[in-house]
């Protein structure tokens, strides 16, 4: 029996009463090319089991895993090892079927690990607060620009040229409804920041200013001097950190001054996975926590005096009236932020730094052997384990190739930046703690073979 409650006198009850012409009307948002207009061609109309599971598997071998090629992808996303235990220990039944924890004489190890991981996450950015997690970095990072409008009630927003682009695109689809002016221009390929233009910029009529820290071409810079100006014109500083494996080796943004950060914690204890799910990080100064979006687990004691744990903030519209409400997020992701939590618990802090050390010692010997390659120039020479290089021609063609040759050589700039020429040669090379030296090498000589096939290309 299919399951069908609406007839078509309700469809169309429904469409008159919010005024759309039809049931295609409600997608008018998503551009024509991203919608089918017919079935999936790819797959027989009927099947047997085995028939599908035969045809789905020959497309799964077409894909290039992370696991099989030498991998340096990174722009938010991000290949560390993950040890067995994070994903045994997710798996237990208490976990794995764990949703929201109203009520807590039931979910005391939920609401636990919430709790570890809020300390967690506010230890490793240097405030004073973080929240139970939000869906991932880009989105917590729209959050913390629609928290500050709240704050300060102020609309113009100050986005730095080194935030990665699709947060910036997120930030903008929410700027539409918030009403939000966004400044925001494409980065230099350039080994310096535009920290100097955005303190210039900071004006009594800003709400915030969003720095992404290392940016997207893996650069770093202090914060400091840009947070003591914000907060003289009381606007707030936004810090976005998209490789929290970063901050076992550099000073925490709310340590410089910081009042909101947010990240994406993807590269501690969740796989790669195509793309998702990811685990959104929201952290900012205690007093503005309840302006914070999301939920706040908090330790308490009952009435034996025995330790317990509780929902304390839930300022979201399923609990209170829609228009006082901080946020539509509905549900946390519970499953990735109790593999961040096991597996920042596993490292420690000191394994946390060894970590980091390393991935930085493997990304200054990469980049020190890629820059040899002719042709080939390093933009920046402050990195943590993420730096740009300069082809001679268009990077998008070299990672093509190099693919073809099953070698993951980076993120062009071309594909972040599409409209903007001026960047196209650029590539942005990651290098975490399973590459080995042999990956470099094959980079390195995939990189010699495309770049003079380029030089010899490139009119004199």
């Amino acid at each position: 029996m299919r399951y069908l409650p609406l007839q078509p006198e309700d469809r169309a009850a429904m469409l008159a009463k919010i005024g759309a012409p039809d049931i295609d009307a409600l997608f008018a948002d998503v551009p024509e090319v991203a919608r089918l207009d017919g079935p999936i061609h790819q797959l027989p109309d009927h099947a047997s089991e085995m028939a599908v599971e035969r045809a789905l598997g020959a497309m799964a071998r077409k894909n290039l895993t992370a696991g099989d090629a030498p991998f340096f992808l990174g722009c938010g996303a991000y290949k560390h090892h993950i040890p067995a235990s994070v994903d045994h220990l997710i798996q237990r039944g208490e976990f794995l079927t764990a949703y929201t924890p109203y009520q807590p004489e039931i979910a005391q190890g939920t609401l636990q690990m919430l709790f570890e991981f809020q300390t967690q996450v506010a230890r490793l950015f240097g405030t004073d607060i973080a929240n139970a997690s939000m869906y991932d970095g880009s989105t917590a990072c729209g959050e913390a620009i629609v928290m500050a409008r709240r704050i300060t009630k102020r609309g113009r927003v100050l986005m730095s040229s080194g935030v990665h682009p699709h947060y910036v695109a997120v930030a903008k689809t929410m700027a539409k409804f918030t009403r939000d002016e966004i400044d925001h221009r494409d980065p230099a390929l350039t080994a310096e920041t535009d920290i100097t233009a955005l303190i210039a910029a900071i004006d009594d009529d800003t709400s915030c200013v969003v720095v992404q820290y290392p940016d997207i071409l893996g650069r770093i810079d202090d914060m400091s001097a840009l947070a003591e100006k914000a907060q003289a014109h009381k606007a707030l500083l936004i810090a976005v950190v998209t490789e929290p494996v970063a901050l076992g080796a550099i000073k925490a943004p709310g340590e410089m001054g910081a009042d909101i950060v947010v990240g994406e914690g993807q590269s501690i204890g969740v796989g790669l996975n195509f793309g998702g799910p990811y685990v959104g990080l929201f952290a900012c100064k205690e007093k503005y926590v309840r302006q914070m979006p999301g939920r706040l687990c908090g330790e308490t004691t009952d009435a034996e005096g025995q330790r317990g744990y509780v929902l304390t903030l839930s300022t979201r519209e399923q609990h209170i009236r829609r228009e006082k409400a901080t946020s539509n997020i509905c549900t946390n992701s519970g499953l990735c932020a109790l593999a961040f939590s096991i597996h920042m618990t596993l490292l420690g802090e000191k394994g946390l730094r060894d970590l980091a050390a390393l991935n930085h010692a493997k990304a200054v010997k990469a980049a020190e052997r890629l820059s040899e390659v002719p042709g080939v120039e390093l933009v920046n020479d402050t990195f943590f384990n993420e730096f740009t290089l300069k082809l001679p021609s268009d990077a998008r063609e070299a990672v093509r190739h190099l693919a073809d040759r099953e070698i993951l050589a980076g993120v062009s700039l071309g594909r972040l930046f599409p409209h903007a020429s001026e960047l196209s040669n650029g590539i942005v090379v990651a290098v975490t703690e399973v590459a080995t030296d042999a990956d470099v090498e094959q980079l390195a000589d995939g990189l010699a073979s495309v770049t003079q096939n380029q030089r010899e290309e490139v009119p004199a």
